[in-house]
């Protein structure tokens, strides 16, 4: 899930992950939690789907079940590694040549939930491959947001019911 500005870049106390799989990575997350922003306004159901597209950037389909409008939405962008691709901070854009920031600051040995911090601290997500979390991996991910300065209380707890 992704933020938009036009610029990429981290929060500052923000680390993104080393080493990191990007092979691992692929495939599709189930969006946890997430701070609101307009490009997921009133959607749960959730998901990010990753692959590698022939030009070796990262596809990026965004999906989502608007509620107020009764509708599935989806956003197709790409992503890029700002630098090396053993560290996880990456470009994405769903605009053109706007770019913003998409890091992992966060991810278990398995590759099963991710944090992810956006350009600044607007734009947070908790990622799983299934549609929950377990407790003690929820509870660490919010105590590493809280430690870089993000609001958690402002989370939206999304829904899987789709």
């Amino acid at each position: 899930m992704i933020g938009f500005s036009s610029c990429a870049s981290i929060p500052e106390g923000a680390v993104a992950v080393t080493p990191f799989d990007k092979a691992k990575y692929l495939g599709k997350w189930y969006e946890i939690a997430r701070l609101d922003f307009k490009y997921e306004r009133n959607m749960n159901n959730t998901t990010a789907e990753y692959s590698l597209n022939d030009n070796g950037t990262i596809k990026v389909d965004n999906r989502g079940y608007n509620y107020k409008k009764g509708k599935w939405q989806q956003a197709i962008g790409k992503a890029k590694f700002v630098g090396d691709e053993n560290l996880a901070m990456l470009k994405v854009s769903f605009f053109g040549p706007f770019y913003s920031g998409y890091n992992v600051i966060a991810i278990d040995k398995n590759y099963k939930y991710a944090l992810i911090a956006g350009a600044s601290l607007k734009y947070l997500w908790i990622l799983s491959r299934e549609t929950s979390i377990p407790n003690d991996i929820k509870e660490s991910y919010l105590k590493i947001s809280q430690g870089i300065g993000y609001n958690t209380d402002n989370l939206l707890w999304i829904k899987h019911d789709k």
